[in-house]
Parts: C-alpha cells; sequence; structure tokens
C-alpha cells in the first residue's frame, strides 16, 4: 500500500492559468520546508483558458499533482466533493486557486488539526481586501445569519481556506451550493469539534472573482434548505404531516359546525353550499390532504434515495503510486 501522505490540498479553479504556477510554486515551498508529505489535487470546473495544460504539463514532473478535469462549469461544490473522493492525506486542506489564500497558513492547519484534537478548522478571514459594499457587509450579515441557524460560532463560514480530518470530507456530502455550509454538514454528520483559525487574507492578484453578487441570495436560500433539511430532511411527515393533518380537522371541524347549523339551528336558512364558509372549509381539507400527501411522498422518497453527484469528469490525471513523496 502506498504511504498516507501527511497532506492533501484540494484546489478547484476556473480559468485562473496566471495563478496557478505561482500558487503551486508557493505550497511546495512552503510544505517542503515544514517536512510534510503532500498531495496536490487540482479540479478544473470547466476552465477554458489554458489553466489544464498546465496541470497536465506540472504532473508529468511532479507525481505529487494529481488532476481532475470536469466537462463543463459544475460548480464549487461538486469540484471539492470530486477532491474529497480523491484525496488520501491524513490532513485534508482547501484553498481557492487565486492567490488570496496564504499556503503559509497550511503547516499551522496541519498541527491544529493532529495535535489540537479538532475535527475541522475553518480560516477565518479578520482583515478582508475585498470591495466593502459588495463583499465585507453582506459577507458580516451571511455569517450572522448562518451562525443564528446552524449554532456554530465561526465568524467566517465562505472562507475558502479550512482543514479536516480525512474522514470528516469521507464522510460528508457536498452539492449543490453547499460548498458554503460545510462546517454545518459537519456538525449534522456527528463531526462537532469544529475550531477557527485567522488566516491571511490578500488582494487578488490576477483576474476577477468568478462569484456574481447573486451567491449570496443563493446562501441565504441554501441556508433555509439546510436548516429545513437538518430538522425534517430524515421526517419529512413530520412537517408536512402536521400541518396537514391540524388543516384537515380544522376544515373538518368547521364542515361539522356548518352542518349541525343548517340541520338544527337554522334549517329554514340558506344551503350549506351558498355560504362562503363552507368553501373556506372545502379549500382547508383539500390544502391539508396535499400538505398530508406530501409528507407521505417525502417518507418514500427518503426510504429510496440514491445520492448521486450531477457531473461528468472528462479528464482525470492521478498519479500510479502516491508513496512517492
Amino acid at each position: 500500500m502506498p504511504k498516507q501522505p501527511h497532506l492533501s490540498v484540494v484546489i478547484p479553479f476556473l480559468n485562473e492559468a496566471e495563478s496557478l504556477p505561482e500558487l503551486y510554486a508557493w505550497i511546495v515551498r512552503t510544505l517542503e520546508v515544514a517536512a510534510l508529505s503532500f498531495e496536490i489535487i487540482f479540479i478544473d470546473d470547466g476552465s477554458t483558458d489554458a489553466s489544464w495544460a498546465w496541470v497536465q504539463e506540472v504532473s508529468t514532473n511532479d507525481k505529487r499533482i494529481e488532476g481532475i478535469r470536469f466537462l463543463r462549469n459544475y460548480g464549487k461544490s461538486q469540484a471539492l466533493h470530486a477532491g474529497f473522493l480523491q484525496c488520501m492525506g491524513e490532513v485534508v486542506c482547501t484553498m481557492d486557486a487565486d492567490l488570496q489564500d496564504s499556503p503559509e497558513e497550511l503547516p499551522d492547519l496541519y498541527r491544529l488539526i493532529t495535535e489540537g484534537n479538532y475535527d475541522m478548522i475553518s480560516g477565518w478571514k479578520k482583515k478582508r481586501f475585498d470591495s466593502l459594499l459588495f463583499k465585507n457587509i453582506p459577507s458580516k450579515i451571511f455569517n450572522w445569519a448562518a451562525r443564528r441557524v446552524s449554532g456554530i460560532k465561526l465568524h467566517d463560514f465562505n472562507c475558502g481556506l479550512k482543514a479536516y480530518r480525512n474522514d470528516v470530507v469521507k464522510t460528508i456530502e457536498v452539492y449543490g451550493e453547499m460548498h458554503r455550509y460545510i462546517p454545518v454538514l459537519a456538525k449534522q454528520a456527528g463531526f462537532r469539534r469544529i475550531g477557527e483559525k485567522v488566516v491571511q487574507h490578500q488582494a487578488r492578484k490576477f483576474g476577477h472573482s468568478k462569484f456574481g453578487p447573486d451567491r449570496f441570495v443563493k446562501g441565504f436560500l441554501d441556508l433555509i434548505t439546510l436548516w429545513f433539511l437538518h430538522r425534517f430532511g430524515r421526517r419529512p411527515m413530520y412537517f408536512f404531516g402536521l400541518i396537514g393533518s391540524i388543516m384537515l380537522l380544522l376544515g373538518l371541524s368547521f364542515s361539522i359546525y356548518l352542518g349541525i347549523d343548517k340541520l338544527f339551528v337554522h334549517p329554514n336558512g340558506r344551503l350549506i353550499a351558498d355560504r362562503p364558509q363552507f368553501y373556506a372549509a372545502l379549500t382547508t381539507m383539500i390544502l391539508g390532504s396535499q400538505f398530508f400527501l406530501a409528507g407521505f411522498i417525502g417518507e418514500i422518497i427518503v426510504r429510496n434515495r440514491d445520492h448521486k453527484m450531477r457531473y461528468k469528469i472528462k479528464e482525470t490525471i492521478e498519479q500510479n503510486s502516491k508513496g512517492n513523496m
């Protein structure tokens, strides 16, 4: 069996041909000085520039470099998931490819996981070099909401620089846009020793951000989804069935009241079908039935679901031996 490296560095990227050579050299220099064996897994999320050609070239000369190339752009969550499936390191670190995350943080993150008895360490970009209006302020609001909903006391959920024990990344499933909530996914999977470290943040050196302002809207919607799945994902009947049962009971009770009123109190009054209250009761019962059926169908889906990642890999660079560190 090949020897397990100390560290796996997982780096998703999209059109970062200018940044990758400098980032690679910086990582190698830092980890060799720290005497840590490592592998670097680059995930090309549908780049249209020369990024993949560079990964192919450098991987032929350095057996510690591996690569995954998607057929098209699927998103950061899918890229991280693909990297997590392939990584072998004792500790797994993720970082962005735009040189805003410093590789000099990697040795400290490794030691915090191995010596500090943490399952996961999340970076905190305490001093940011981003736009105040379009990134800093929305990020603070987003992180405040994430803390309130998840109960995890982190200052920066969306920092790309994170470290995990290997079994954490092999357990969680990152999908959709859930890369922002990996700490929440880890906690829900049972990994509760989550720490935080202030990390260096640098201004972007090349290119521009690949994320637009709509990411904050998506982030809040994903947070609501994550909360709902955490509370009711395994038993949707508890949510839909409860609402449906209450509505059915209310509608049925009101219908019975209307019937008693017509038969015994106002027998010569208007027909039940002529009273607007009848249609309110009927609508309530119909909606209640639909909610109840939604919960029932949800229970069937939960019991038979088959998680499949929806991306297609075009090419993979995987070294024959990971023991040559």
